[in-house]
């Protein structure tokens, strides 16, 4: 950084006496200008030219030079009479200066920005990643929540391209007709391959290939705090809806109610979030950070807010190797 100059320093090598001196001549932007009496002084006496023949060495400082070109200079501007300007020369640094140029941060993302540069925030990829492979199902014969009676609708997670689907047994324990709606409008009839009543969960099969599908996680080592994104149908109304908050806790209990037999059923080791689940989220995933399911949206604390609860995906791992395998029960 450079210093601001001491206006009353004079940076000349060179000293003059000091001399009653007339108003002073505005100075020009960029110099100095000192006013000096003609009155003060005489013109110096002009050296007399030095025989032929080598002379002296010039002082290696160059000051001897220096002193009488200054002399000269000085001599000839008092014999042409009134005042003149000494102009303040400023040699240039040794090394450039620094400059105050804004600094900008790089990314090593592949990802390229929108113009709004949203592309880049995590949950926008994390949604753009996910919602493809969210689906909503729509159970006919049930007690459960619907639009209207004997009918429930609930979320599910297309989890390999050949049409494995997990999802909340409660979302299909009518026993009825499935209808499966992907998230680009097409419909496909579904059948239960696999349930544990036990945990909530069920497997449900369409025929078709080429499907998107969502990266299972790991639950088993959650931290409290963590980001949890919700992605699911709340009131079989609004599909892909998108909501974020935290782990807010892990290894919960609670009993919830059979949609069928209105016997309560007793879940356990639970995730907690606060992530916003309503009616119709049953069944769709929670994910990680990296945009991985970490478990499967089950259920809300009604007398709370902001209090929800996923079966962690590692509980229902082990459900779906049995469904593939065609060795799942349907209870």
């Amino acid at each position: 950084m450079t210093q601001p100059t001491d206006p009353g320093t004079n940076p000349n090598p060179f000293d003059y006496p000091t001399a009653p001196v007339q108003p002073s001549v505005p100075a020009q932007p960029g110099f100095q200008a000192i006013a000096y009496d003609e009155s003060a002084y005489e013109a110096p006496a002009v050296p007399a030219p030095r025989p032929a023949g080598p002379g002296p060495r010039r002082p290696a400082s160059g000051v001897g030079r220096g002193t009488i070109v200054l002399t000269a200079i000085l001599a000839a501007g008092l014999a042409a009479g009134g005042t003149f300007g000494v102009i303040e020369l400023t040699l240039p640094s040794a090394a450039p200066a620094a400059t105050n140029a804004r600094a900008e941060l790089t990314s090593t993302s592949t990802t390229v920005p929108t113009s709004s540069g949203s592309a880049n925030q995590p949950i926008v990829q994390i949604a753009a990643s996910a919602t493809p492979a969210v689906v909503t199902i729509t159970a006919s014969g049930s007690g459960g929540f619907g639009r209207n009676s004997g009918t429930s609708i609930g979320s599910g997670m297309i989890v390999t391209s050949d049409g494995y689907i997990l999802t909340n047994r409660h979302v299909v324990a009518s026993g009825g007709s499935l209808t499966v709606q992907l998230s680009d409008g097409r419909q496909f009839d579904g059948t239960v391959v696999g349930t544990d009543p036990t945990h909530d969960v069920a497997v449900v099969k369409i025929t078709a290939t080429g499907l998107p599908t969502v990266k299972l996680g790991n639950s088993d080592n959650l931290e409290i705090g963590q980001l949890a994104v919700a992605i699911g149908d709340p009131l079989g109304t609004f599909a892909g809806t998108v909501t974020t908050g935290i782990v807010s806790g892990t290894g919960r209990e609670i009993d919830v109610q059979d949609v069928v037999t209105g016997r309560a059923v007793h879940l356990t080791g639970l995730i907690q979030t606060d992530a916003a689940i309503n009616e119709g989220n049953s069944g769709g995933p929670l994910l990680n950070a990296a945009g991985q399911v970490i478990g499967i949206n089950t259920a809300t604390d009604s007398s709370a807010e902001g209090i929800g609860f996923a079966v962690p995906i590692n509980t229902a791992v082990a459900l779906l190797t049995q469904a593939e395998a065609g060795n799942a029960t349907t209870n």
